[in-house]
């Protein structure tokens, strides 16, 4: 960890905080994912290393703690009292960066997207016997995955789970992204032909009806963003 050599407390926190993937990881966190191969998951890019000198680290400042799991075969990772208290930054940037940055094509890893989308579902809303959907997306063409939603967990595979698909999801990232952030609503992706899912109608509603925005959808973005928006979908 670099040092500032400052007394600041802001310079102090980000000696901490600011170190590259911390954030993510505390986010992470926050969202419930507990073991070693949630959090990589939802930090695509991430070597297990480095992944494992950053919690490592954390927990050395008591911002996470480490259990053995009961199969003595890794650990559950949680976030201390001291951790949690994290959120409001963690809240505060993405409701900054939801506000004032424009998205960028390399904003769209389809691991990472997948991976949200499945942090999105609420599972009180699944149907009782559970969906399975596969997932096109055009720009990975070449690979294929599937959502297994239960009333217990949902969950993203990149290997055919060998059961009955239920629903096909045809998009990509983007649309994806830019529907959990309700930059566009699911219709108006579907009538622009953004969207398409292909199944019995009652369970592709309900698809769509469990998976709920981003938190940080209702952040909005400034008028100078929006315009910029709007005149790149009238270019």
């Amino acid at each position: 960890m670099k040092h500032y050599a400052q007394y600041c407390p802001i310079a102090r926190a980000s000696e901490l905080f600011a170190e590259r993937w911390t954030p993510i990881i505390i986010r992470n966190l926050l969202a419930g994912c507990r073991t070693f191969g949630d959090l990589r998951a939802g930090a695509p890019g991430i070597s297990k290393a480095l992944l494992a000198q950053r919690l490592a680290l954390l927990e050395g400042q008591g911002i996470v703690a480490a259990q053995a799991r009961a199969s003595g075969r890794g650990s559950v990772y949680e976030l201390t009292d001291k951790g949690r208290e994290l959120r409001a930054i963690t809240d505060a940037m993405g409701a900054w960066g939801a506000r004032w940055l424009e998205l960028k094509p390399h904003d769209f890893d389809a691991g990472y997207v997948l991976w949200a989308t499945c942090r999105l579902v609420e599972l009180d809303r699944v149907p009782k016997e559970g969906l399975v959907v596969r997932i096109e997306l055009a720009d990975r063409p070449a690979d294929q995955f599937w959502m297994l939603l239960k009333r217990s967990q949902a969950e993203i595979c990149s290997n055919n789970p060998g059961q009955s698909e239920d629903l096909v999801v045809q998009t990509d990232s983007e649309t994806l992204a830019r529907w959990h952030l309700r930059h566009v609503s699911y219709d108006e992706a579907a009538r622009a032909g953004r969207i398409r899912i292909e199944g019995l109608p009652s369970q592709a509603r309900a698809f769509v009806a469990c998976i709920r925005p981003s938190p940080f959808a209702s952040a909005g973005t400034s008028s100078g963003m929006s315009a910029q928006r709007a005149d790149k979908s009238t270019a």
